[in-house]
């Protein structure tokens, strides 16, 4: 009697493929809900101190700038002006810092193997650029209402900085994940590298009123072109012209390939310490 061969394995039909497509989005989003109970449910306040905080160093900025000379830099409100430049450097540190730690925050779930490091960058990054941008919003419109501020807002500068800031941000703080989690003294060692970036970074003066010898370093840093590109904006006689989008992209793109490269090279030695 002959043998019948083996029927071959049917292949599945397509809608057994859809929670294996949607398995990211769902741990993604479980992640964020689990960011948001943790971070901002078990602090009295919560949302608040996310608005809180950046109003209270604006108005400490004002306060004490306004003591010092008669009027800001760029128009006649102080609150304004630190307001621009604060708001994407805030941004920026919220998000390089958050995304350093997202490994060490998400320790113990990434032994999942449904939950992957690229699933805890992801988490803190949405949260956190959402929750900066709507903070961003509601601290400068509401500075605009209470001065009755005429000037006319340029939306895309605005959105370009904000855009800007938030992939300056993930690239740093991509990159910082997996040098933290291998050689955990580069986080003191940045902390005290990255100190005088307030002050480079345009917060409370121009670009333009610098010396030359200043214009020429300051130029390379990525959040002064950003800075800059945000005042221009609310200012319309503002030109900017040394804001260079090409080079925060560039620098931005550069740091955020080598992140991920090498995250995915040893976020498994990361795990494992």
């Amino acid at each position: 009697m002959a043998i019948q061969p083996a029927p071959a394995p049917q292949t599945p039909p397509p809608a057994q493929y859809g929670p294996h497509r949607l398995a990211t989005l769902r741990t993604t989003l479980a992640l964020i809900l689990r960011e948001m109970s943790t971070t901002y449910g078990r602090t009295p306040g919560g949302y608040a101190w996310a608005i809180l905080e950046p109003l209270g160093a604006i108005l400490v900025l004002s306060i004490g700038f306004s003591l010092v000379v008669r009027t800001p830099p760029l128009g006649t409100s102080f609150l304004l002006f630190y307001a621009t430049g604060y708001m994407p450097f805030s941004m920026y540190q919220s998000l390089a810092n958050k995304i350093a730690r997202s490994i060490s925050f998400s320790k113990p779930l990434l032994q999942y193997p449904s939950v992957t490091w690229l699933d805890a960058v992801l988490a803190r990054f949405i949260l956190n650029a959402l929750t900066d941008t709507l903070v961003t919003i509601l601290l400068i419109t509401g500075i605009l209402v209470a001065l009755s501020h005429q000037s006319v807002v340029s939306l895309p500068p605005v959105i370009e900085a904000m855009a800007l800031t938030m992939l300056l941000g993930l690239a740093v703080g991509t990159l910082n994940c997996v040098l933290v989690g291998l050689f955990p003294i580069w986080e003191i060692t940045w902390s005290i590298l990255t100190r005088p970036l307030f002050i480079a970074s345009g917060v409370f003066f121009l670009y333009d009123s610098m010396p030359p010898l200043a214009q020429k370093i300051l130029w390379f840093n990525p959040l002064l072109h950003i800075t800059g590109l945000m005042r221009s904006g609310f200012y319309p006689t503002y030109p900017a012209t040394y804001v260079s989008h090409l080079y925060v992209l560039g620098v931005s793109l550069a740091l955020l390939t080598l992140g991920l490269i090498l995250m995915g090279r040893y976020h498994r030695d990361i795990l494992n310490r």
